[in-house]
């Protein structure tokens, strides 16, 4: 019989796979097919450089990225224990001179993190063949890069990197209408309205009606003013795309980028979890099928320096403690109405009614939550005393780091702002045609904190170029509704009165 594992990897690397495979199909998770490959740590930076994965299209920010990663690993700042890509089948990558301790729980983490994959909702409308696709978009910036010139393309890419975040993320997984008969779908764009030069606007900067006669006006007759977008589109990087007047090999370099954005987006959006179930599955399978008992101390060291406390917050630590937490309080039974309006803080600690839940619930969690829901259902005010949890800011009277609170709702608070949308401002594109005038207005969605406006301004300037027409930005800024614009070289700010 062929052995699967051997194409790759040792014979002792392979029996060790054999090995933990079967641990992991023991405990319940359900993966897809995986494959490792063993790598030194030249290779190991260069392909996590590169996202995890061993081809993308060629641009300088890999190369500062590379450069970050080795020079952190031979100083002994850092190590890369795992890479591990969301694809069908699942490819890893191990790190040649880990022990074989290191080895054995790295692979126990990336089954977990595969099982993730596989099975949690959010990553259900990813691209599970994204290997081949990154291989394929490499191909056509090349292609791009020998056409129209390397440095050409490559500062275009830098615009689309730069506004890679506004995306709609959850746009994903939900069913719209169709598209407004003035928008052409994307993948029929009416290109001939999409020149370089000013004139693809003028229909909507002189629209016809405003220079009908009045008497030549009527109830049936006047044409209603085009609106584009018809209503606010939160995926700039699409409505660039449709409307943008940008060349053939622009539009496909933007299609890029944007796609690559919605791939990694779950991630984003799952960090805390996906981490968390992955450290807690190898910490089972470990302690539990895994370990020999020359082992046990070795693990614990190496297993402590992955969930040590971290600045703003460990991922990985808070993830496995709140399934730890979720799998205790379903096994005796802590949830639901009864338990919710007990008052009884004594009664609470000694609640068990012997449920025996926690495992079916975790699952469960793992399947339909992302970090936010997560957070703000299981994050309980018990957890967070438990854990030790405070928010932390720099006093500016003592010029030093210091704890700033340690109350359960400013805590949760701060959480669920740094995870809503991976942290990043949710922006709005209101109007392609702004005051008559062919400019674009986006609109800030204020959630208590402003922009920083050096930020939004290297933002406005990308879109501008994009556009080539001025960018607008409606925020809030000390309580304060402005308008940020910018035309090439020249920023502006203007209050808007209430």
């Amino acid at each position: 019989m062929t052995n699967k594992y051997t194409r790759v990897l040792p014979d002792y690397l392979a029996d060790l796979q054999r090995t933990v495979e079967a641990a992991a199909i023991e405990v319940g998770l359900d993966f897809f097919p995986q494959i490792y490959e063993l790598l030194d740590y030249k290779t190991m930076s260069e392909v996590a450089a590169y996202g995890g994965f061993p081809t993308r299209y060629p641009h300088w920010r890999f190369g500062m990225e590379y450069d970050k990663l080795t020079k952190s690993h031979s100083y002994g700042l850092s190590k890369i224990y795992e890479l591990v890509i969301n694809n069908d089948p699942c490819y890893a990558y191990l790190l040649e001179g880990n022990s074989m301790l290191e080895q054995k729980l790295v692979m126990a983490h990336v089954y977990a993190h595969n099982d993730f994959f596989k099975n949690n909702y959010y990553f259900s409308k990813t691209n599970r063949r994204m290997m081949d696709e990154m291989a394929n978009h490499s191909t056509q910036v090349r292609r791009l890069q020998a056409k129209h010139g390397q440095s050409k393309v490559e500062s275009f890419i830098d615009l689309c990197l730069s506004i890679d975040t506004l995306i709609d993320p959850m746009s994903m997984y939900i069913t719209r209408t169709a598209a407004p008969s003035n928008e052409a779908p994307e993948s029929n764009l009416d290109r001939a309205k999409l020149r370089v030069d000013a004139s693809y606007m003028e229909n909507y900067i002189n629209p016809p009606a405003l220079f009908t006669s009045p008497a030549e006006r009527s109830s049936d007759s006047v044409e209603k003013l085009p609106q584009i977008p018809e209503r606010p589109e939160r995926d700039v990087m699409k409505f660039l795309i449709n409307h943008a007047p940008l060349k053939d090999w622009e539009r496909e370099i933007l299609s890029i980028i944007r796609e690559e954005a919605y791939y990694f987006a779950p991630q984003a959006m799952t960090k805390i979890m996906n981490e968390g179930w992955a450290s807690y599955w190898h910490s089972k399978l470990m302690t539990e099928k895994l370990l020999d008992d020359s082992e046990i101390i070795d693990y614990a060291s190496v297993n402590a320096g992955v969930m040590s406390g971290g600045m703003p917050f460990n991922p990985y630590k808070i993830g496995v403690e709140l399934y730890r937490h979720i799998e205790d309080r379903w096994n005796k039974g802590q949830h639901g109405k009864e338990w919710q309006n007990c008052d009884d803080m004594v009664e609470k600690q000694r609640w068990d009614t012997k449920a025996g839940k926690g495992r079916e619930k975790i699952f469960q969690v793992r399947k339909l939550y992302n970090d936010v829901n997560f957070i703000d259902e299981f994050f309980t005010e018990e957890f967070c005393r438990e854990q030790l949890f405070y928010t932390y800011g720099w006093d500016k009277k003592s010029k030093d780091w210091e704890v700033q609170s340690r109350q359960y709702d400013q805590i949760k608070g701060t959480l669920m702002s740094m995870l809503t949308n991976a942290g990043n401002p949710m922006v709005d594109v209101i109007d392609g045609n702004y005051e008559n005038r062919g400019e674009v207005l986006l609109r800030h969605r204020h959630e208590g904190q402003d922009l920083r406006k050096d930020w939004a301004y290297e933002a406005l300037s990308s879109i501008n170029r994009i556009w080539k027409r001025p960018a607008n930005l409606e925020t809030i800024i000390e309580e304060k509704t402005v308008i940020l614009r910018v035309d090439g070289s020249s920023r502006a700010e203007r209050k808007i009165e209430a």
